[in-house]
């Protein structure tokens, strides 16, 4: 899924059954890059912004806290897609 339509999709509450593949094109879209991978645990990090995302893959699917703390930094910190 295109990011736009995803950040559009999730900005609507439909947080649930989001596969990990197109989290992780969205936030890369949002201008996060991957730092680490621990595990299940893959970090990003935003050259802008102090705070990493933690994203987790679960079943090949993205945790549903996880995609609402993604909405809240888009919120908080005002980002926009760049690509």
């Amino acid at each position: 899924m295109k990011p736009s339509r995803l950040l559009e999709r999730l900005s609507r509450g439909a947080v649930q059954n989001v596969s990990f593949r197109d989290i992780q094109q969205l936030v890369e879209a949002l201008g996060f890059r991957l730092t680490r991978i621990n595990g299940s645990h893959y970090t990003y990090a935003h050259p802008d912004i102090p705070e990493l995302i933690n994203l987790q893959i679960h079943n090949g699917e993205a945790k549903p806290y996880q995609i609402r703390q993604i909405l809240g930094l888009v919120e908080k910190y005002g980002l926009a897609l760049v690509r």
